[in-house]
């Protein structure tokens, strides 16, 4: 691993970890030095820290990263562009759970690693007379949607010390940064957020930033996969929580038997709310099936009770999240397991589309989100994790469910490669009408308050803002009253009644 030392922006040593030489290099620029060294040593790590960590690198930390050679880490206390870029950005990749590896774009200047072939493909985008924060930012946020694995991590300095002096980027700054990174339209949506939440007019920051062009990055970073066999101890457990769809659920089942990688056992959750409990899948028992079914025929509904009572029950290696109605070819867990083996990932996402829907994604990427219906998880990680009750019947227990992993560590991964097809079934389900006792007042809240109890979860304060401000937006055209004035005051009723019952609903007690 290559090192290289920066104080006030200067490059200051160049110390090769192996040999613990310092290396020569003329170059004083930071971004410049990076780009020369990753072209020297093209197979080696490439970490930068500020001089105040010489002593305080985590070598062995950094280089455990780098399982994939697809990655980049760093860790900080500050962010550079300020939470202002909450503003911009509504993805789980900027609220940064500090304590634990969490993935995000967000990069620092204070120690970080990247692996030096995948830096010189940011090369031609990148102006190294521009601050090397900035530049570290722009890498991780060009590449974080075309395969590159961005993370921060406390635990790569060993011990904090004495803190240098940190600068954060100017409002100038911000600006360039969301015009080159993201859609024109933010940079108003920014300028707007400003105006109304902090009442400053940024007009000259928000003209410059017209003067760059949006950057474009289209090269895909991967890594090779370092398990080329399964191992056969390999065991997974499927969870499939149904309810009115038997039909569906057979061909689900049949899929299961066909796969090159058996399932060791599946577990369903079968929900039936009729007068009289009977079960619709007689075919699990007259039927020979080629693992342990698990069958448990309850009278409460709900995805989050059923997949609770599921989660309890596994006992493999690793749990297979699947919907009632999917359909997938006879490879996909031992193609998805392989890939998560491989890779060192303990969660990962597959592709779940609709019959004439194509995969736009090329490859594996970090995920915002997480598929309840269509991931596969390490079982040792979700041990402790339960679906958040607060959210049954509504929308958004999936995403809190992925949260959950991100603050405690687990990365979730996007499988592009791996695919089940959605069927969308018609009946059945667990989105049957469910009247909230909030739909039954005379002012229905907005947004949903299983929405906003998501929001003011994990949402910074600036995102929470942005989508306060995005919504009113979006949500006039849709509606019926067509006065500006009337339409703000019945908006902010109906944003505070949602605040009111998203509380309700985190304090009850399920």
């Amino acid at each position: 691993m290559i090192i290289l030392l920066h104080k006030k922006n200067k490059v200051v040593e160049v110390i090769d970890s192996n040999s613990n030489l310092t290396l020569e290099i003329l170059e004083s620029n930071p971004t410049k030095a990076l780009f020369v060294l990753a072209s020297k040593y093209n197979n080696s790590i490439i970490c930068w820290a500020h001089y105040n960590y010489k002593n305080s690198i985590n070598i062995k930390k950094i280089k455990s990263f780098f399982f994939n050679t697809n990655t980049i880490v760093s860790t900080g206390n500050k962010n550079y562009l300020s939470n202002a870029i909450g503003y911009v950005e509504d993805s789980v990749f900027i609220n940064v759970n500090k304590t634990v590896k969490y993935p995000t774009w967000l990069m620092h200047s204070n120690c970080g690693a990247i692996y030096a072939n995948n830096l010189l493909k940011f090369k031609p985008l990148i102006k190294v007379n521009q601050d090397f924060t900035y530049n570290l930012n722009s890498i991780a946020k060009l590449g974080i949607n075309n395969g590159l694995y961005c993370y921060a991590s406390p635990g790569i300095i060993k011990n904090q010390g004495v803190k240098p002096s940190f600068k954060t980027a100017s409002k100038f700054k911000l600006f360039q940064f969301v015009k080159e990174h993201y859609k024109a339209r933010w940079v108003f949506l920014l300028f707007i957020n400003f105006l109304i939440h902090e009442r400053k007019i940024l007009i000259l920051p928000f003209l410059k930033s017209f003067l760059y062009k949006r950057k474009h990055f289209n090269n895909l970073i991967t890594s090779e996969n370092k398990i080329k066999k399964l191992e056969i101890n390999e065991t997974v457990s499927v969870i499939i929580p149904t309810i009115g769809r038997a039909t569906y659920l057979y061909n689900v089942l049949k899929d299961l038997a066909l796969q090159t990688l058996k399932p060791k056992e599946v577990i369903i959750i079968e929900q039936n709310n009729n007068e009289v409990l009977k079960t619709e899948l007689n075919y699990l028992k007259t039927e020979n099936w080629p693992f342990k079914i698990i069958h448990k025929l309850i009278s409460q509904t709900g995805a989050c009770n059923a997949r609770n009572i599921a989660l309890d029950l596994v006992s493999s290696n690793y749990t297979f999240f699947a919907d009632d109605d999917i359909r997938f070819n006879k490879n996909i867990l031992n193609n998805a397991i392989h890939f998560m083996h491989g890779q060192g990932h303990d969660a990962i996402t597959l592709s779940c589309l609709r019959e004439n829907e194509i995969e736009k994604q090329k490859t594996s990427i970090q995920w915002n989100s997480f598929g309840s219906g269509c991931s596969i998880v390490k079982s040792n990680v979700i041990r402790n994790l339960k679906f958040n009750m607060a959210f049954e019947h509504g929308f958004g227990e999936d995403t809190d469910f992925g949260m959950q992993l991100r603050n405690n560590g687990v990365d979730i991964i996007y499988l592009p490669s791996v695919q089940l097809k959605h069927l969308k079934a018609p009946v059945g389900g667990f989105r049957k009408k469910h009247i909230h006792e909030w739909e039954k007042q005379d002012i229905i809240p907005k947004p949903s308050p299983t929405i906003m109890l998501f929001l003011l979860k994990y949402k910074t304060k600036q995102q929470l803002k942005s989508y306060k401000l995005t919504l009113f937006l979006k949500y006039y055209k849709k509606q019926t009253i067509k006065n500006p004035i009337t339409y703000f005051k019945n908006y902010k009723k109906r944003w505070a009644l949602s605040k009111v019952w998203a509380e309700q609903l985190n304090n009850s007690n399920f």
